[in-house]
């Protein structure tokens, strides 16, 4: 058996088993069409961010569109699929699924659905907001949004959040800064340069508002600023550059509109978003809704604390974590428990009887796993997690066919391991030579 995991799959997986088609009334998103279709429109729009193998996202999927359907021509329904998708998951903060968004007046900050995963609920929870947004218009409150889309239509870009660098500020703040720029080079005679303009001003603004200021848009005059257009060797105009910390700077060669600039701002800000958390197994609740959320969970089994104490126990963590921030783009769960304190979990997934630590990548939708047969290491871990991220490595049915019994366990307090305080013994009362003539 072979899990068929990573990109590929999931492009074959999608041909076949996408979750919405056109004949739904749920409008199909991507970070093509996202952009024109909710945060410029003035509706107000339901979305809804699932992937296509959740099995929570199956359930709701008829629910969904009946709820598309109940609101056609009232409010607009939509569905991303995050998986496929991942930098348009990314901008809106979504770590699990199915994560549903209302974008209201003010399409810059969409607010959580935290309701049933019924139609009804759904409709609700739409009529409620839309109500809320009909009384803000009359009130002569509009959100904001508004307000954006007419300075957008009257031509001009509003420059404000574009960052204006020159010879003397360049250093302090893009070399070695935590954050992400992204660097025009212009020439104020340049036509280019000009039709640029308003598009990168409305990227900056958006790009600022998506990332919380992690990734931003600069300019700088290579006219008067001489000293960094011969640093960069600035050839042409504009030219855009990428600067992360630690790294050359590279060429953008991405298209010259503001979706383009800004898909691929949302993209940086996702290769340098924080990894997942690592999640110690203290109920069944923790296990279900780390793996039922995402396509792998990786469930490792560290050694009991006495055998390493705080300081072997944490090495084994920093290698977690490590893996976790390398694979964050595949948005997988991670997981750790103590040996025996699971023994039913360990026992489904093979583990007891290979020694600790162990590791198991498990597939909670197939109830398939994979077990790591190399070192607890950095290279023993990347290369079991590379192969079953292009599909190879075995597999075994997780045994029962389901999760066993979850115990709930109080959280490793981050100390040293105490030996159990056993009772004194009194020999006292032991006539010892008459024990020993009854031995022989």
């Amino acid at each position: 058996l072979h899990f068929v995991l990573g990109t590929v799959s999931c492009t074959l997986f999608l041909a076949v088993n996408g979750l919405y088609s056109a004949s739904d009334d749920v409008v199909e998103l991507t970070p093509t069409n996202f952009n024109k279709e909710v945060i410029q429109s003035e509706s107000l729009w339901l979305v809804e961010f699932y992937a296509p193998w959740c099995g929570h996202c199956q359930r709701l999927t008829p629910e969904w569109k009946k709820a598309a359907t109940a609101l056609k021509g009232v409010v607009k329904v939509g569905a991303v699929d995050a998986d496929k998708h991942q930098s348009l998951g990314g901008q809106y903060g979504v770590r699990g699924f199915p994560t549903i968004k209302i974008f209201g007046a003010n399409k810059n900050k969409a607010e959580d659905y935290q309701g049933g995963r019924t139609s009804d609920a759904i409709v609700d929870a739409a009529l409620s907001a839309l109500r809320s947004l009909v009384k803000d218009r009359l009130s002569g409150r509009s959100g904001g949004y508004s307000s954006g889309k007419q300075s957008r239509e009257s031509g001009g870009g509003d420059k404000k959040d574009v960052i204006e660098l020159t010879d003397d500020s360049f250093d302090k703040n893009v070399i070695n800064s935590d954050d992400v720029w992204m660097v025009e080079f212009y020439a104020p005679w340049c036509g280019h340069c000009k039709n640029l303009e308003p598009e990168w001003a409305a990227a900056a603004t958006e790009v600022k508002e998506q990332t919380k200021g992690k990734v931003k848009l600069a300019a700088v005059d290579a006219t008067v600023n001489q000293m960094l257009a011969g640093r960069y060797g600035i050839r042409g105009f504009p030219t855009i550059k990428i600067f992360q910390k630690g790294e050359e700077p590279v060429d953008y060669d991405g298209g010259r509109t503001r979706s383009d600039i800004i898909a691929r701002a949302l993209d940086l800000f996702s290769d340098n978003a924080p990894p997942p958390e690592l999640l110690e197994i203290i109920s069944e609740d923790v296990l279900k809704s780390t793996c039922d959320a995402h396509q792998l969970c990786i469930i490792s089994v560290l050694p009991h604390i006495l055998d390493t104490g705080a300081s072997g126990r944490n090495s084994y963590l920093d290698v977690m974590l490590k893996m976790a921030e390398k694979y964050k783009k595949k948005m997988w769960g991670w997981l750790w428990t103590e040996a025996g304190a699971q023994s039913d979990l360990e026992s489904s997934l093979g583990i007891g009887g290979f020694g600790y630590p162990a590791m198991a990548a498990v597939n909670a939708r197939k109830m398939k796993f994979a077990l790591l047969k190399g070192s607890f290491s950095e290279q023993g871990i990347n290369e079991f997690l590379r192969e079953l991220s292009v599909g190879r490595g075995s597999t075994a049915p997780v045994g029962g066919g389901a999760f066993p019994k979850i115990h709930s366990v109080e959280p490793w307090d981050g100390k040293d391991g105490e030996l159990p305080v056993e009772d004194d013994i009194d020999l006292s009362d032991v006539d010892l030579d008459d024990w020993d003539k009854d031995e022989l």
